[in-house]
């Protein structure tokens, strides 16, 4: 038979120490800031977050106003090629003429000048070749020098009779400093030049040698040097 004091006693679960050891089992069951599957999903959610928080980058910016300036330049070539008046034709051809007698006939500026604009050459206006002669690309001293070289090897003048047939009014009219140039920088042999004149004079006109040495050395004649005069006489029968 029982006794009154086993009668009375509490449940297990009643009693106090039970209660305590439900609470230190709980709080080593569960971690403190929830499981891992709550964090590795926290993180990615802060994670997709931070992606679309991306700072706008300046690239479209920058294209924008390369866009713009390519623009304003392309317009601004469009006004100036609108802007420029249209050349005539007869200056144009004006021009092609000046050039085509610079670079096979060696002329001078005047030369080219006076051929366009003269009415029993190339009649132009007075306009037009002188747009020409703006617009024209030419050394004028080389064309003196190869003029001077003609002159040397086709008629055998003197180094006097190249620079005033370069540089007169009547002949080829290039400047002074141009025909200086061209005398000066040409080779050739003027002791061979008064030759090929003294036996020109000797078997075309008869010329005594005196006489022939007169018409080389006279500044009416042929300007060579003395030098020049004696060298074509001493050979003169060779």
């Amino acid at each position: 038979m029982r006794t009154r004091r086993q009668m009375h006693r509490k449940p297990f679960y009643k009693k106090g120490w039970f209660w305590i050891i439900v609470v230190i089992f709980i709080a080593i069951i569960i971690p403190k800031g929830g499981s891992s599957k709550e964090k590795a999903s926290s993180n990615s959610d802060k994670g997709q977050k931070e992606e679309k928080v991306l700072k706008p980058t300046k690239t479209s910016n920058k294209s924008k106003s390369t866009s713009l300036a390519s623009e304003k330049t392309s317009t601004s070539k469009e006004e100036k090629s609108n802007d420029e008046p249209s050349v005539p034709t007869e200056y144009k051809n004006a021009l092609i003429k000046a050039q085509s007698y610079s670079s096979t006939m060696n002329m001078s500026k005047a030369g080219i000048y006076d051929q366009l604009t003269s009415s029993s050459g190339e009649g132009f206006s007075e306009e037009a070749a002188q747009y020409a002669m703006n617009n024209l690309k030419a050394d004028f001293n080389q064309n003196a020098l190869k003029k001077a070289k003609d002159y040397s090897d086709t008629q055998y003048l003197s180094k006097q009779a190249i620079y005033d047939q370069l540089s007169a009014d009547a002949g080829e009219k290039f400047t002074a400093e141009e025909a200086q140039y061209a005398v000066d920088n040409l080779k050739t042999d003027y002791n061979r030049n008064a030759l090929k004149k003294a036996k020109s004079y000797q078997d075309d006109m008869s010329m005594s040698p005196d006489a022939i040495k007169d018409q080389l050395t006279s500044s009416a004649g042929e300007s060579f040097t003395p030098e020049e005069a004696d060298y074509a006489i001493q050979h003169l029968g060779n």
